[in-house]
């Protein structure tokens, strides 16, 4: 019987690969399904655009056929969430979004969740969809660090910029709660909740968490 979840990073960075493997790692427990994280080889650098998702969506609905025997559930390690209904389509195991599973998790933990975005053209995007997902009223802003994701390889100088957007969050928007706007922030969420003070979502943790009881419950 399958009892692998993989989560995918449809960019091609092996360095985001392994924070997300690292940030998982607390989820891996004796008797539970095996988690593998896997990069996408023909993805981007990093997912910054909408043409960079348009463009990955194949390549990746590839990558989970060719996994697909061993697949309990699949998580796609990317906040855009590119390719959620497509995957969904194409496999016959569940399939779940970083994006929507981090958002989900934060409304369980306060009244009003700020993002944290790479770069500005992140967040018309990002704005769509929590639209989509009926969220926007308890959205108190989307705001970004103004790094790429290849710059967020640079981890102190990321968990400032972090750090002083999500105090802006905090104090100027109203927020109670944090996510991550980017799988290649996965390794500083508990540094920056405890400058923070408040909670700090990351959304591949959220996700894989999701997917694992829906593998154990056989939802």
């Amino acid at each position: 019987m399958p009892n692998t979840l993989y989560v995918l990073n449809p960019n091609s960075s092996d360095t985001v690969t392994r924070g997300i493997d690292a940030a998982v790692a607390p989820l891996r427990v004796a008797g539970g399904p095996d988690i593998v994280c896997l990069s996408l080889p023909e993805g981007p650098p990093g997912v910054q655009t909408q043409r960079d998702i348009d463009a990955l969506v194949g390549p990746l609905c590839a990558q989970a056929r060719s996994l697909q025997p061993r697949a309990a559930a699949f998580v796609i390690a990317c906040f855009s969430d590119p390719g959620l209904h497509s995957l969904r389509e194409t496999v016959g195991v569940p399939v779940l979004g970083i994006a929507e599973c981090g958002v989900l998790a934060a409304l369980t933990l306060g009244q009003r969740f700020g993002v944290l975005s790479i770069l500005p053209g992140s967040v018309p995007r990002h704005r769509r969809y929590f639209a989509a997902m009926g969220v926007e009223g308890r959205l108190a802003a989307d705001l970004p660090i103004g790094m790429t994701v290849g710059e967020l390889a640079d981890r102190e100088e990321t968990l400032r910029r972090l750090a002083d957007t999500g105090r802006q969050l905090r104090d100027t928007h109203g927020a109670d709660v944090v996510v991550l706007g980017c799988a290649g922030m996965a390794g500083l969420r508990a540094d920056l909740q405890e400058r923070l003070g408040i909670p700090v979502v990351e959304p591949t943790q959220a996700a894989v968490s999701m997917a694992l009881g829906r593998i154990l419950l056989g939802w």
